[in-house]
């Protein structure tokens, strides 16, 4: 059966949810090595080339009361985390950015805490835009108004990030009890409104069933914009509720990046380096995602921690998997002549 369900993706056809759940319970190494193989396959004739994403993060002093169980971004959340406040001051931001530009990483996202109306967003894309060639991605979760997202969309902001994490209301409410699943998706639609790309994923391993990612899944397709979809991992973060909630496994993660492709071969599929682990990015990509994000550079100049874990994934490491796996990087310059060694 999943040999023809496979079959049945590779040629394009569409998937029924019985037999999409039919995939995400694949136990079998030989079936989940077909379904990997077949979302490879599919992403490698939609891409020609893994696109990278670095980080800015601008603040971590966030007013979302109570905090979210997993958060290890917040200010005195997790001493593994941002532990202590920070706002990036214009020069500091103006600083990082140069040095992402200048390293041939292609796309930056800007993303912060909650409680500034996104005005810290439309300061972060007036020094990206105004200052660099860079493609930006700005995520503030639910923080965007109106007016910001219209000052976003008036700097050209390429993609404006809002996750709903999971559909499933109770689930987010015991997760998230400061902030509304409404609100997230009143966002999303609003940057649908304004014309710039949406982003919009999963957070999976919450205690989510397959029919709830099915489901989230398929909801997407409702924003007109969406042009990416990031699958991210639970990881724990010490000295938060959810310390001692198990982490996302290996191959949870990767059957649903390679079920999310199989269902949207043209979309982008992102995979931050801290949710999958930095030492794990190969199998994303084995699995059809064409998009790495938290790939930080030498000389970057400020401190990173994950969001999902405090690790991250070195662009020279990232670009030795991705030439490992006979993938080409898109940089912003011909790696030959920076003595990039790139097949």
């Amino acid at each position: 059966m999943i040999n023809r369900i496979l079959k049945r993706a590779e040629s394009g056809n569409p998937l029924s949810d019985e037999e999409l759940l039919e995939l995400f319970r694949i136990n079998r190494p030989e079936e989940f090595a077909d379904l990997m193989d077949t979302a490879f396959n599919i992403m490698r004739d939609h891409r020609d080339r893994v696109k990278l994403t670095s980080t800015v993060h601008i603040t971590n002093i966030c007013q979302v009361t109570p905090r979210c169980r997993y958060c290890g971004f917040a200010a005195g959340t997790s001493k593994n985390g941002y532990y202590t406040p920070f706002f990036k001051t214009d020069d500091e931001i103006l600083e990082a950015v140069r040095i992402i530009e200048e390293s041939g990483i292609p796309r930056v996202s800007c993303s912060g805490a909650h409680g500034f109306n996104g005005e810290h967003a439309v300061k972060a894309a007036e020094i990206v835009k105004e200052n660099t060639s860079l493609e930006l991605l700005i995520n503030v979760g639910a923080d965007l108004t109106l007016s910001s997202t219209r000052k976003l969309a008036d700097y050209g902001t390429d993609t404006v990030c809002c996750n709903l994490e999971t559909i499933n209301n109770d689930l987010f409410n015991l997760i998230k009890p400061g902030e509304r699943l409404e609100d997230r998706i009143r966002v999303c639609e609003s940057v649908c409104d304004s014309g710039i790309e949406l982003s919009s994923g999963l957070l999976i391993g919450l205690g989510e069933s397959y029919a709830d990612r099915i489901r989230h899944l398929r909801f997407l397709d409702e924003f007109e914009s969406l042009g990416e979809i990031p699958i991210m991992g639970f990881n724990p973060y010490s000295g938060t509720p959810m310390e001692n909630h198990p982490p996302c496994p290996l191959d949870e993660q990767m059957k649903t990046i390679a079920i999310t492709r199989i269902l949207y071969p043209d979309i982008r599929i992102t995979v931050a380096t801290p949710t999958i682990g930095p030492e794990n990015a190969r199998f994303s990509l084995m699995a059809g995602a064409d998009n790495l994000a938290t790939v930080i550079p030498d000389g970057y100049p400020h401190d990173v921690k994950g969001v999902g874990s405090p690790r991250y994934g070195n662009l020279n490491d990232v670009l030795m998997v991705i030439q490992e796996m006979g993938l080409k990087p898109q940089l912003n310059f011909a790696p030959e002549a920076e003595g990039v060694a790139i097949l």
